[in-house]
C-alpha cells in the first residue's frame, strides 16, 4: 500500500499554515493511490499536544519527535529524524513546505537517502500509477511536468499555492525518537524575529505592495497608511526591483525569488507587473491595481484598476476606506 509523509512545521510550539497545505496535498495523492497519508512533526515539549490536528487534514497517522532537543531547527538531527523513518516505513512520497526551513532541510534528506528533490512544486497528481509534479521554470514563463524514478519522491512544494481541505483522518499520534549526531555539526545560536512584530507577508489576509513607482523609501508611509486603513491582518509587501534598491527588507518581497502569497485582497501600487511579480500573487482573490500606466502589465490581472498618480490616489483611497469602516 503507497504511503505519503508530509512533514508539518511548527513555529513556537503551533503548527504553521502551510503544514495544512501539505498535508491536504499528501492526503490527495495518497487517496489516488488508494492508499494512507502520514504525518512528521519535530518539536519541543507540547509537540505532541498540536500533532492531532493534523487528522483534520487527512493524516492517519502523526509520527511525533518531541523533546527540548527539538524545539529550535537542528539541521543534521532533524534530517536523521526524518530519513530515519522513510527507511524504516518505506514511503511513497516525501513533500516539505518550500519555506526556509524546508528548503534547507529537505536537500539534507535527499543527500541521506541518495534520492532526487523537485523545489518549488505547484502540482501533484497521479497519472498511471505514478506520481506526477509540476513545477515553474524560467521564472514561471512555463511549467515543466517531473515524473522521479526514485523512492521515495520527494518535493518541496511552494506555500499559498495547495490550499489546506478537510480530510477527517485518525490523527493517530506515534512518538518517534529524536536522532543523535555524532561528530561536527550545527549548533543553534540565537533566533531573531523579524522586528516591529509585523504580519509575515506570506500569511496575511490583505497585502499593500509597492514597486518603484514609489521613487524611494521615503515614500512607504503612503503605503502603511493604507495598511492601517484596511487594519489587522494587512501586511506589506515589495516587488523585487524595490528590495535590490534597499528600500525594503527581503522579507517583504513578493514574487518568483521571493515570497507567495494567497490574501484575500492585494494591493499593488506602483508596480509594472513584471511576469516575476505575478508569479508570486495572481492567486490572490481580489487584486487591486494603482499605477499611472495604461498599458502596465499588472492591469491585465487585476479585478480593480486605478489609473492615476499614486501620490494623488493613495491619500484618497485610504481615507474612503476609513470612512466606510467608520473610521474616518
Amino acid at each position: 500500500m503507497a504511503k505519503i509523509l508530509a512533514f508539518a512545521e511548527l513555529r513556537d510550539g503551533r503548527l504553521r499554515g502551510v503544514a495544512g497545505e501539505v498535508m491536504s496535498a499528501a492526503a490527495e495523492v495518497a487517496a489516488q493511490f488508494g492508499g494512507e497519508a502520514h504525518a512528521l512533526v519535530i518539536g519541543g515539549p507540547g509537540a505532541s499536544q498540536v500533532a492531532p490536528a493534523l487528522g483534520g487534514w487527512g493524516a492517519s497517522v502523526v509520527h511525533v519527535a518531541e523533546g527540548a532537543d527539538g524545539e529550535r531547527y537542528q539541521p543534521e538531527s532533524h534530517a536523521r529524524t526524518v530519513a530515519e523513518l522513510v527507511r524504516s516505513q518505506g514511503y511513497t512520497g516525501l513533500f516539505f513546505p518550500a519555506t526556509a526551513l524546508g528548503r534547507d532541510l529537505a536537500p539534507r534528506v535527499a543527500a541521506l537517502l541518495d534520492v532526487p528533490l523537485a523545489g518549488d512544486v505547484t502540482s501533484v497528481s497521479v497519472d498511471s500509477g505514478r506520481l506526477v509534479l509540476v513545477r515553474p521554470v524560467y521564472s514561471g514563463k512555463a511549467f515543466a511536468r517531473l515524473e522521479v524514478d526514485a523512492s521515495p519522491v520527494m518535493a518541496t512544494l511552494r506555500p499559498n499555492v495547495f490550499q489546506p481541505a478537510e480530510r477527517a483522518a485518525a490523527g493517530t499520534v506515534q512518538a518517534l525518537p529524536l536522532a543523535s549526531v555524532d561528530g561536527p555539526g550545527s549548533t543553534f545560536v540565537e533566533f531573531r524575529a523579524a522586528s516591529g512584530g509585523a504580519t509575515d507577508v506570506a500569511e496575511a489576509t490583505v497585502v499593500v505592495s509597492g514597486g518603484r513607482g514609489l521613487r524611494g523609501p521615503e515614500h512607504w508611509g503612503l503605503l502603511e497608511e493604507l495598511a492601517a486603513s484596511v487594519g489587522d491582518g494587512a501586511a506589506l509587501g515589495a516587488s523585487r526591483a524595490v528590495v535590490d534598491a534597499g528600500w525594503r527588507p527581503h522579507g517583504e518581497q513578493v514574487g518568483q525569488t521571493g515570497k507567495t502569497v494567497a490574501p484575500k485582497l492585494y494591493f499593488a501600487v506602483g508596480i509594472s507587473g513584471a511576469i516575476q511579480h505575478l508569479a508570486g500573487m495572481r492567486t490572490a482573490g481580489t487584486i487591486v491595481a494603482v499605477n499611472r500606466d495604461a498599458d502596465a502589465p499588472i492591469f491585465q490581472v487585476a479585478d480593480y484598476g486605478i489609473v492615476g498618480d499614486l501620490f494623488e490616489v493613495l491619500p484618497v483611497l485610504s481615507r474612503e476606506i476609513r470612512t466606510l469602516k467608520g473610521d474616518g
